[in-house]
């Protein structure tokens, strides 16, 4: 992902490349890794704006359904709704990690603004659940709710399930 990351969006923006962070998906210790990245998010003042998308699941980062959101960054067995999505960047399904490296909910709640991005009607029914269920683990990107300024980028067939008028746009 950090691959990804790099192609499709670093490189495109004005920011240097040292104040673009992500865990180290190669580290070879795991939790050591989770824990820099923990510490430098803190080292820095913390996030100001945490740019996130919603997968099918309802993850946001790679916090996948879980039965809780206290974690920070950690590593996480991605769910096969995940690694489906994530086939069309490999030759073979087969080659798409099982795992991830991801900033936990704890972490991304701290962040002062949210940018939640959404697109194409398969994220219309994930996007209601997140926005208008009940905040639940089991959806993750529902914690959201909670958070005192999210901003919600979608496009109509994304928001198709939504009722515009209960939300401040």
């Amino acid at each position: 992902y950090s691959y990804y990351m790099r192609l499709n969006f670093f490189n495109r923006i004005n920011i240097p490349a040292d104040n673009c962070n992500l865990p180290n998906g190669l580290a070879t210790n795991f939790e050591a890794e989770c824990q820099r990245y923990d510490r430098l998010i803190a080292e820095l003042g913390g996030i100001d704006l945490q740019l996130l998308g919603i997968g099918h699941s309802g993850h946001i980062g790679f916090n996948e359904p879980d039965e809780a959101f206290d974690k920070m960054t950690h590593r996480v067995k991605l769910n096969e709704k995940t690694i489906q999505a994530n086939a069309r960047y490999f030759k073979n399904v087969s080659d798409v990690p099982q795992y991830a490296l991801t900033m936990g909910i704890k972490a991304i709640m701290q962040a002062k603004s949210i940018l939640l991005m959404a697109s194409g009607a398969d994220k219309a029914e994930i996007l209601h659940k997140a926005l208008s269920g009940p905040v639940t683990p089991a959806v993750p990107a529902s914690i959201l709710q909670l958070h005192p300024q999210v901003t919600v980028v979608a496009d109509e067939e994304a928001l198709a399930l939504i009722d515009c008028d209960q939300f401040t746009l």
